[in-house]
């Protein structure tokens, strides 16, 4: 039922925005030998849910879930066409309810990728990216494990175009299938991006970023675990992000991405706070 109120997350990242020239932006490659890198500071808070019916409602017994983590994201230029992508976080995780209090810090999911330009003409450019999560910096038998602990496998497809010279920004569209391993479903993934320059120094960013269950896990919840890391969930988040061209390599951002729909997850709020850095612009 939930997932009919679609259209108006979609308008709201398209209206509310504008985002960034500086920043990575999807179907775009690195070129040969140039690299980008972003060092960022999130904090997620939750203290809601959503149920099986995508209604949010309290935690039980006044729980409320916190993730501080730190995260490292690299992409590099094998060639023009090929792009190597990396993702790596440290996590500092608490739930806390009535009745338990859990708490546990250490390395979390690193992501490996590929990213290949397709074609590029007038029109925009195509890419495929594939990627692999891998779980083995953490123990999944953790009270409050920092993730799921199996891996995942993602194709994703990926067009971006310059909105220019109708504004200083780009647009960003991406679909992908990922195959969760074990127990968890699979998901279908897709993002709506627009970004935009404002003036000399300053840029935006708005992003809807989401995934939809396809319903075949063993079971639908963990016992208790995260409850950002449930088996079968749905998931849309609408990323806002302001950023300030310190030079034409430093950047900074200030990210707020809060839950706008799911269903059988957890309903929070990110702040982020990021620096990121061209070293070959």
């Amino acid at each position: 039922m939930k997932k009919k109120m679609l259209l108006q997350p979609m308008l709201a990242a398209c209206l509310v925005l504008m985002t960034a020239g500086m920043a990575f932006a999807g179907a775009w490659t690195q070129e040969k030998g140039k690299s980008y890198h972003r060092a960022a500071a999130n904090y997620y808070y939750a203290d809601e849910e959503y149920d099986a019916d995508g209604d949010s409602r309290t935690m039980p017994f006044n729980g409320e879930f916190t993730d501080f983590n730190l995260n490292y994201y690299l992409e590099y230029g094998v060639f023009d066409e090929l792009t190597v992508i990396g993702s790596v976080y440290y996590k500092m995780i608490e739930r806390e309810d009535d009745y338990f209090k859990y708490e546990t810090d250490g390395m979390g999911d690193v992501d490996l990728g590929l990213r290949y330009r397709l074609h590029n003409s007038d029109i925009g450019i195509f890419s495929v990216q594939g990627l692999v999560k891998i779980p083995e910096l953490y123990d999944e038998d953790d009270a409050l494990p920092l993730g799921n602990g199996q891996y995942d496998y993602e194709v994703r497809l990926l067009y971006g175009r310059s909105l220019w010279p109708a504004i200083p920004g780009y647009m960003n569209l991406e679909a992908g299938y990922r195959w969760r391993a074990k127990a968890p479903s699979d998901e279908f993934r897709y993002l709506v991006e627009i970004g935009s320059e404002f003036g000399k120094n300053f840029y935006g960013r708005a992003k809807l970023d989401a995934l939809m269950s396809m319903d075949n896990a063993d079971n639908v919840t963990d016992d208790f675990g995260n409850p950002t890391s449930t088996l079968e969930y749905d998931l849309a988040k609408l990323d806002l992000t302001l950023g300030y061209h310190i030079t034409t390599q430093w950047g900074l951002e200030l990210g707020y991405t809060p839950a706008v729909w799911g269903e059988n997850t957890a309903k929070g709020a990110t702040w982020t706070f990021a620096v990121s850095f061209q070293p070959d612009k």
